[in-house]
């Protein structure tokens, strides 16, 4: 099985070995387009890489929180939350998270015979900017199913789905107004539904920290009347509610996959794990570890899997 590799809190990331790179490479499917290697590292400090010597495979950037800094062609650019870049194959490069922000990013080197079509002018940062028909969850969604059916083995239709969910993510961004308007009839929402685009607007950020005024001004509403106004429709408050939807996405990822705690609770956007417990145990009445056995997800510190 593929091996997953841990480094700093939350870290997840898989390096394919050559053997599963050739054959991609030599199958006349997934040959179109494949990766080499993904993941997915959130809050990011001190993260860097400089490469003199180039390499065969494109590099994308997909920053969602924090920001970070890059060269490339002898020009040096800034990407901040919700930009993506795609560093092109055979071009010396450098990238880092910045100190006092540091990114979280999803990251994926892919190669093929069609890599051009998506690499063409993204090594420029590039926009993914919420709004009222954008499908950032949706994204994210895909590259989890990329990540988990490589997570599951090499073999051949394994390595062609992957092949096949990484043309729709990338092109999920390189015709990004036609991804959100396949969707734009069921996200377009009048103007009395306040509650509703909030609450949209809360999962497409999951895995941010949204304050009450970044939530209200989204919406265009003074922070006080939001509030009042979503607690009236709801019962809750704005924050409160949030954090809810921050626990029920992390039962879900408890249920459906192998990731450790300390993995989940970035993906919910939330750097410390003791107070993740916390809020945990508070809405559910049980520690998450509880909560996974009683599921039937076993000991969290399940031993990694060796390729």
């Amino acid at each position: 099985m593929p091996h997953i590799k841990d480094g700093f809190s939350g870290e997840r990331s898989i390096v394919l070995p050559q053997m599963a790179i050739t054959m991609q490479k030599n199958d006349p499917l997934v040959s179109s387009l494949y990766i080499t290697d993904i993941g997915y590292y959130p809050c990011a400090r001190y993260h860097s890489r400089e490469r003199r010597e180039p390499i065969r495979q494109n590099v994308l950037i997909y920053c969602v929180e924090g920001r970070g800094y890059y060269t490339v062609g002898g020009s040096e650019h800034k990407v901040s939350a919700n930009q993506y870049f795609i560093l092109p194959a055979g071009t010396p490069h450098a990238y880092w998270s910045d100190d006092d922000n540091p990114w979280t990013i999803y990251w994926i080197h892919f190669s093929g015979g069609h890599a051009a079509y998506y690499t063409e002018g993204a090594a420029v940062p590039q926009d993914v900017r919420p709004g009222i028909t954008s499908r950032i969850s949706d994204r994210n969604s895909i590259f989890e199913e990329i990540f988990f059916t490589i997570s599951n083995g090499y073999n051949r239709e394994n390595m062609r789905y992957a092949s096949s969910l990484l043309h729709y993510y990338l092109g999920s961004m390189r015709f990004l107004q036609q991804f959100r308007n396949a969707n734009a009839k069921r996200e377009r929402l009048s103007d009395d539904t306040l509650v509703s685009e909030a609450v949209r607007y809360m999962g497409e950020n999951i895995e941010c920290r949204l304050s009450l005024d970044a939530l209200a001004a989204y919406m265009g509403y003074s922070a006080s009347y939001f509030a009042a106004t979503f607690k009236r429709l709801t019962g809750s408050s704005p924050l409160s509610y949030f954090n809810r939807m921050k626990v029920e996405r992390a039962c879900e990822l408890m249920e459906t996959t192998e990731m450790k705690v300390n993995q989940i609770c970035h993906k919910v956007g939330i750097d410390d794990s003791y107070y993740f417990s916390r809020l945990f145990k508070k809405i559910k009445g049980m520690s998450p570890r509880m909560y996974r056995e009683a599921a039937g997800g076993g000991d969290d510190d399940r031993v990694k899997r060796n390729g």
